[in-house]
């Protein structure tokens, strides 16, 4: 990698041999790999049930530049404005051509090339584009349509709905024609081209964002809208550590990738597919889970979106309210009540995993979908997503799914989840998975405090499940099992009961919480799911154990492939690629790890410890309540500067408090 010291600034003079590692450049809606010829566009699914999977749409954008004459390269992605550029330098011409997923209009993506002479000639200067695009996919079948102001058009519908009755979306494509050549006449010393293809669901849909498009290029605005949507987005974000600067490129690349796979904070639509574990750029036939969404969205990423966009947040949220029908229809499938969320998501809702047993088992989805609300709410106080915005129907039919679930021994008094999968796959038909009935009481106990905000009348047996329902716990060994038979030492695949004490907050004393760490670390598949690790630093971290913490942490930095900080699920390579479960579990150890910082429902509190090697952690834009707070973390004092708004014209004004910890891991609630 070439030296910068920008660490936004993700520079190489040579692209990574393994290709699934280029980046990624996303928006929300559209999802690309640099060069590559597919894209794919969010909610456009291709295969029934099982079989679904993201439609591969043809990139016309899958261009590359080359001279004749022997070049020098550069490879860069600037995270600061989400452009990925090659620059091209040979003995007559600098060629440098960018690529980016406009930020603010979602539907546009951009090729831009600028070619400067170096020497004086009367010759021409001519740089090849060569393209691999090709107007073809095996799931749509696309058909030529009459050019639009220019640009060629080719429309088509995916062949196989999601399920029996169900829709297959249309998708336009519009692009600038891309020549095989771009020619500098020996007059000029420089000049520009701008190439934009649009993609959307409908004519008129794709005629407007052209439309938009050409404006913005006529104008001079297309760069420099998306370049300001981005640094609107940073403003409102930034976590930066001073110290390690691996660290800190990793926590910037984490950021970066999981904000492109969230629609823009302008946006109404209310149509966002959600974030699968490989985003937008992945998810073809057999790929990366193939686009769906898992538990990874609302455990491993959404927190991390949480703590600084409440709109973002909504937005998930948002998602499962529109998959309510699909839950409805699983769980009469299942024989049970209320609402039964898919292992893995589509559009409608309805399980689309190629292998029944985890619909079936893994059922933890439910409490994990419920525990994002949860968190939602006390982070924001919006009650409007549960009124209006139907959360309410999400968090009851939830209820009332467990409540049908479970079963009553009346040997031990006690209520218990029979033939589960854990969140540790490497079991399943156990019983009683302490990870799955600690979020079923969660969420019956948030269902419980929701009815009674809103003044809806809760069902006792919510009540009486929760209190009744069987957590594992070893009283001779201090310790949680895995699951009812779970035998200390048995290997596991990934982060399961360490998780009860973050993110599920469960009360237990540092000698269980310690017994837990001890007992699962050294049995974890060290070739596991890039998130574990982080789940395992923010335990040491509360127990004041820094360095260990740190130490477990580094290990992801293994799954880091290339120059462009995409991650592997993996440490070797292998699994999901730009696997954002991973950068999400990361994030959260710096976020929720280092700061110490635990959304509780009547205060956000803190207890902040930094390792060593990390002198300084400033976190800026942490939205609690409404109100935007700066942190700057040192190793002995918090500043904490409050952006509150205090006029009706809307003035922000920044309000500064120091607080001095007397000592280190002191917890402090700062209440709204």
């Amino acid at each position: 990698m070439s030296c910068n010291l920008d660490p936004y600034i993700f520079t190489t003079d040579t692209l990574p041999s393994d290709l699934r590692f280029l980046p990624p450049l996303a928006n929300g809606l559209l999802g690309w790999k640099v060069f590559n010829n597919i894209m794919h566009m969010g909610g456009v699914y291709n295969g029934e049930a099982g079989h679904c999977h993201r439609a591969d749409v043809p990139c016309p954008l899958a261009v590359k530049i080359e001279t004749e004459d022997p070049a020098q390269h550069s490879y860069t992605l600037d995270t600061h404005t989400g452009i990925f550029s090659h620059d091209l330098r040979s003995s007559t011409v600098t060629a440098s051509q960018s690529l980016y997923s406009h930020r603010f209009y979602p539907n546009i993506l951009v090729m831009e090339v600028l070619l400067e002479r170096r020497v004086t000639s009367e010759e021409p200067v001519i740089v090849n584009l060569v393209s691999s695009f090709t107007p073809q996919s095996k799931d749509i079948q696309f058909e030529c349509s009459p050019d639009y102001k220019g640009g060629r058009h080719i429309q088509g519908q995916t062949s196989t709905a999601e399920f029996p009755g169900g829709s297959c979306p249309t998708v336009h494509l519009i692009w600038t024609p891309v020549p095989s050549t771009l020619t500098l006449p020996p007059e000029q010393t420089k000049a520009r081209w701008g190439f934009i293809l649009v993609v959307a669901n409908s004519l008129e849909a794709a005629r407007s964002s052209y439309d938009e498009g050409l404006n913005l290029m006529a104008t001079g605005n297309l760069r420099p809208s998306h370049e300001k949507a981005w640094k609107e987005l940073w403003l409102q974000s930034k976590v930066e550590v001073t110290g390690s600067q691996t660290l800190c490129k990793a926590v910037i690349g984490c950021m970066f990738y999981l904000l492109s796979a969230f629609p823009s904070i302008h946006d109404t639509s209310s149509c966002f597919g959600g974030v699968s574990p490989g985003g937008l750029s992945n998810g073809g036939d057999g790929q990366d889970y193939w686009g769906h969404v898992f538990w990874d969205q609302d455990v491993w990423m959404y927190p991390g979106i949480a703590l600084f966009y409440p709109k973002l947040a909504r937005s998930v949220l948002e998602y499962r309210v529109r998959t309510i029908d699909g839950a409805k229809d699983n769980a009469q499938k299942q024989g049970y009540k209320g609402l039964k969320f898919p292992w893995e998501s589509a559009v409608s809702g309805r399980e689309v995993c190629p292998e029944d047993i985890y619909g079936q088992q893994e059922i933890h989805i439910n409490g994990d979908v419920t525990l994002a609300f949860q968190h939602y709410l006390y982070l924001t106080e919006d009650l409007s997503m549960f009124t209006e915005g139907k959360g309410s129907e999400v968090i009851f039919g939830v209820a009332d799914y467990w409540v049908s679930r479970v079963m009553w021994n009346p040997d031990d008094q006690k209520y218990h989840l029979i033939g589960v999968m854990p969140p540790d796959e490497y079991y399943y038909n156990v019983n009683d998975s302490v990870y799955t009935n600690t979020v079923a009481k969660l969420s019956l106990q948030f269902a419980v405090e929701l009815a009674d905000l809103l003044q809806h009348p809760a069902p006792k047996e919510w009540q009486e499940v929760a209190k009744r329902i069987n957590i594992p716990f070893d009283q001779e060994l201090q310790y949680h099992p895995e699951f009812d038979g779970y035998s200390k030492g048995q290997p596991v695949k990934q982060a399961d009961t360490v998780m009860l004490g973050y993110p599920l907050g469960v009360p237990m004393s540092p000698e269980v919480r310690r017994n837990d760490l001890e007992a699962y670390e050294p049995v974890t598949d060290p070739n596991g799911p890039a998130m574990t690790w982080g789940m395992f630093a923010i335990g040491w971290l509360e127990l004041g154990e820094a360095e260990k913490a740190q130490t477990l942490l580094e290990k992801c930095f293994k799954n880091i492939q290339g120059p462009f900080q995409v991650w592997s699920e993996s440490s070797d390579g292998s699994g999901a690629v730009n696997f954002l479960t991973g950068m999400g579990g990361f994030l959260q150890a710096v976020l929720f790890g280092y700061t110490g910082f635990r959304v509780k429902k009547e205060c956000l509190a803190f207890s902040p410890l930094l390792p060593d090697e990390n002198c300084e952690l400033c976190v800026r834009g942490i939205n609690y309540l409404g109100n935007q707070m700066d942190w700057l973390i040192r190793k002995d004092d918090i500043c904490i500067i409050l952006r509150e708004q205090t006029s009706r014209a809307g003035n922000t004004h920044s309000h500064k408090l120091q607080v001095v910890l007397k000592a280190s891991g002191a917890k402090i609630p700062l209440t709204p």
